[in-house]
């Protein structure tokens, strides 16, 4: 018999930097490497950096192509509890995908206070729709933490696709996602978030319906914080349930910060579960 207790402090579950030895020292670890991917690229003409999908000053994306024709469109959504971060920190993580032929988009959008994820869930199939002209082929979706919750709201049977784009998408990896929100109600962080009962309810993959003939692995740190854990396996477990093909997996030896990292590895399992 496994007897899980009560959740008291829900500050504690869902806080990542005070969990980790040295958390305090993400994101900026992210910086340089992003920064020197960026670079190559660039140099390299396979970088189109700032490109706009939207009006808004964050609506934008960096598109970075393999050598060669790509054979698909992988995209990465960045995390930050919704409220944090822009592409420019995981430009490095483009180079796993892009060694199997796919383009990489990363898209950024309006956080809060400013934006709510409503709106950030429309935004963000804004930018897949506009950046799929870039690759023919498959679209696999990709998303850390918040990120993880907007790539996975994108393939529910009420999610922002259009039926063309969303015809496309077969694969979807979240790692560390949020996929039931309703606890974020209790989270201090709501007081920026402003999600209401309603919202958290309508914006939770784990209670709508996945697109048919879907893939979805759910990924996390094997030393993420109990909440991340069973949030990672919430969905896989749901989805199964309702006819999707699901995964899930914690990796030994990775926190909720360094868990990204293997998108940078041609060979690692994490890429090799996005591009296939």
């Amino acid at each position: 018999m496994t007897m899980w207790p009560a959740i008291t402090d829900w500050d504690a579950v869902y806080d990542n930097a005070p969990a980790i030895p040295n958390g305090q020292a993400w994101p900026a670890l992210w910086v340089e490497p992003a920064a020197a991917a960026r670079a190559a690229l660039s140099a390299a003409g396979r970088a189109f950096l700032g490109v706009r999908y939207g009006a808004a000053e964050r609506e934008r994306y960096d598109l970075f192509l393999p050598e060669g024709a790509p054979g698909g469109l992988a995209v990465f959504i960045h995390g930050g509890f919704w409220m944090a971060l822009d592409e420019s920190y995981w430009s490095h993580l483009a180079a796993g995908p892009l060694a199997h032929g796919f383009a990489v988009a990363i898209p950024t959008y309006t956080i809060a206070p400013e934006g709510r994820i409503p709106a950030m869930t429309r935004q963000i199939g804004a930018a897949i729709t506009h950046a799929a002209a870039a690759a023919p082929g498959p679209i696999h979706l990709c998303g850390h933490s918040a990120g993880g919750h907007l790539a996975t709201r994108m393939v529910c049977r009420d999610g922002p696709l259009p039926p063309e784009i969303a015809a496309r998408v077969g694969r979807v990896v979240s790692i560390s996602g949020l996929h039931d929100l309703r606890p974020m109600l209790r989270y201090w962080r709501n007081a920026t978030l402003r999600l209401s009962p309603e919202d958290a309810a309508a914006e939770s993959p784990a209670l709508s319906q996945p697109v048919e003939g879907l893939r979805l692995t759910c990924w996390a740190g094997a030393m993420e914080t109990s909440e991340f854990l069973r949030q990672n396996a919430l969905l896989a477990n749901i989805w199964r349930g309702l006819g999707a093909a699901t995964e899930c997996v914690e990796e030994p030896m990775r926190h909720h910060f360094n868990v990204v990292d293997g998108l940078a590895e041609a060979d690692h399992p994490l890429t090799r579960a996005l591009c296939g």
